[in-house]
């Protein structure tokens, strides 16, 4: 096993991206992770595409996408894992670069939601939960899902909608920043409280937007990294978990099962202190399909105990400077939320962090440890995938 460098990255500009078919947007960022790794196409011996698609044109995207970026003959999958889709085709490409198949390889994610009316794409997202017995017999879709999450978490914690606007709010000021965000209008708590009702407690204002978009990253070998860049970012562990598809097999709506396993493999690959991971990570994007889901997320990584998760986001100590900055592109709930590229734009913009390379100098986080956190969760918590990035190189 060799470690994996990520040495190129590309991004899109998110949002409803219906002036491009599916290949031109990926090409967007393809040609950008090209450029910035300074190597060829013929230089890619094998490309993972993270795309669900149920929504698109294209049935059998990567091949198409290879086909118009000439990445074909090099070998390919499409990768679907919900909304971690961008995460697993990661993975798969660093999986090929760390088994020693081939020495650069790239992850590729991309998603065109408005090919669908967005009716259609709401109930093709409510169909990923548990179909039958959750779907068709009670029709459930994600805001109810994700209502159900925060509703117990309001139970059990005394949170308050306010607390879930605190999130909303930060996520559309560094939506505001960055100019790849679906979103660049700043809220207001009036605004966040006025807004429509989705699924109570959670309103409009709280949910992800519908977004097209690509992501891509070029990844090398140990051995041939430093060819290329004399400033690699290295994928310094990741871990993995799944969890149950049916809600009534749940015991808790206050925590994802499968985040808590992948955090802990991760931290424990990374000899992270499993006691204040904070400490030690300087930055992260975390899931915030909705603003629960982000408070959640502060506790399954352990950057708060449970219960103390909101308290985070009511003292504002989520933002740069704070204890730990997370979500300073504007998350799922601003940057915009392309199911299949969601996962490789954390992994662009985590690397952007740890370079000094942000956008925008005001969403840029002190980077004293070089480290950075990804959390990606596919589905209601199916999937779940936790990277960490370094600018040190694994083992030294």
């Amino acid at each position: 096993m060799t470690n994996v460098a990520i040495i190129g990255t590309g991004h899109s500009r998110f949002g409803s991206r219906t002036d491009v078919n599916l290949q031109e947007l990926a090409w967007e960022a393809v040609k950008q992770a090209l450029e910035e790794a300074n190597v060829e196409q013929k230089d890619i011996k094998y490309f993972s595409v993270g795309n669900v698609g149920t929504w698109s044109a294209e049935p059998l995207p990567a091949v198409v996408i290879g086909e118009y970026c000439n990445l074909v003959p090099s070998g390919t999958m499409r990768v679907e894992a919900a909304c971690a889709s961008g995460s697993a085709a990661l993975r798969d490409a660093y999986m090929a670069v760390k088994s020693g198949e081939v020495d650069i390889a790239m992850a590729v994610g991309v998603e065109q939601m408005h090919q669908s009316p967005n009716p259609t794409v709401v109930e093709m997202i409510g169909r990923a939960g548990n179909y039958f017995w959750e779907f068709e017999n009670f029709g459930l879709t994600f805001p109810g899902y994700y209502a159900l999450y925060a509703t117990a978490y309001m139970n059990k914690y005394g949170m308050r909608e306010e607390d879930l606007g605190k999130i909303a709010i930060k996520a559309h000021h560094y939506g505001s920043l960055n100019p790849y965000a679906h979103f660049q209008k700043e809220i207001t708590m009036e605004e966040y409280l006025k807004s429509r009702q989705v699924a109570w407690p959670l309103k409009l204002l709280d949910s992800s937007p519908i977004t097209d978009g690509s992501a891509a990253v070029v990844l090398a070998s140990e051995e041939v990294a430093m060819k290329y860049t004399d400033s690699p970012v290295w994928i310094e562990a990741q871990g993995v978990g799944s969890g149950t598809a049916n809600l009534s097999r749940r015991t808790d709506f206050t925590s994802i099962d499968a985040a808590r396993v992948a955090a802990d493999q991760a931290y424990k690959r990374a000899n992270i202190d499993r006691d204040s991971p904070s400490k030690m990570i300087d930055v992260a994007d975390v899931h915030d399909c909705f603003t629960i889901a982000e408070v959640i997320a502060y506790e399954d990584l352990k950057f708060a105990k449970r219960g103390e998760g909101v308290i985070l986001a009511r003292e504002d100590q989520t933002y740069v400077g704070g204890k730990i900055p997370v979500n300073v592109d504007g998350g799922l709930k601003a940057k915009g939320h392309p199911i299949g590229a969601t996962g490789v734009s954390m992994a662009v913009s985590l690397t952007r962090q740890l370079l000094y390379r942000a956008p925008n100098k005001a969403m840029q986080a002190e980077i004293r440890n070089g480290r950075a956190l990804a959390h990606n969760v596919g589905g209601t918590g199916h999937y779940a995938y936790v990277t960490l990035f370094s600018t040190r190189r694994p083992g030294l």
